[in-house]
């Protein structure tokens, strides 16, 4: 069985919890509290020099870390990722797409609002970071008008992969009324039998 060693509320840890369920694995959940510091301890990190969440544990004690790494490797040989070298290439572009344009806003704005409590010192920050993240959700929108999911007509990791800090985006103070493919996407993705919510 795998273990995975995650924060609840983190959309890095979701994705992987969310994946789990997308293909019906067992696994074990191992909460991390990072504003504990339970990400930098010695035990921690020889788990992932990195220290960040999340890390899945393999049944031979090895493990990975970096979210869409363990998306990959979890849906590999699965409908969630394409063989067809053009499709999955595609995925690959909207995760990267996920972890350089839209996670550094959309979930940085989410952290100052929703584990911090917008704090003073952060605010210029924090307003800054709504210009970079409405334009990664115009980016999604766009893609969404022509297509059902993000890479065609099946829902993959690259779903999984946006999805995770999307449908949380108003905890970062995000207004998606302006992106209606965006918010009929999530409820798409939310209609999955397997789906299973962040929290739960």
């Amino acid at each position: 069985m795998y273990k995975v060693y995650g924060d609840y509320q983190s959309g890095n840890c979701y994705k992987i919890k969310l994946m789990l369920h997308l293909l019906d694995l067992p696994y074990d959940w191992q909460p991390v509290d990072i504003l504990k510091g339970e990400t930098e301890t010695p035990e921690f990190l020889a788990m992932n020099p990195n220290g960040k969440v999340p890390v899945l544990q393999l049944e031979d004690g090895s493990c990975l870390w970096e979210s869409n790494a363990i998306l990959n490797f979890l849906a590999e040989g699965s409908e969630f990722l394409p063989s067809e070298p053009r499709l999955r290439t595609q995925v690959l572009q909207w995760q990267f797409f996920e972890q350089y344009s839209h996670e550094p806003y959309i979930a940085v704005a989410r952290f100052i609002q929703f584990y911090l409590g917008l704090p003073e010192p952060r605010m210029d920050e924090y307003r800054k970071l709504h210009k970079g993240g409405n334009k990664a959700l115009k980016v999604m929108e766009r893609q969404l008008e022509v297509t059902p999911y993000l890479v065609g007509e099946r829902y993959s990791i690259a779903d999984v992969a946006l999805y995770a800090y999307t449908h949380v985006a108003h905890e970062g103070g995000f207004d998606l009324s302006a992106y209606p493919k965006v918010r009929e996407w999530l409820a798409r993705v939310a209609q999955h039998p397997r789906h299973v919510a962040m929290v739960d």
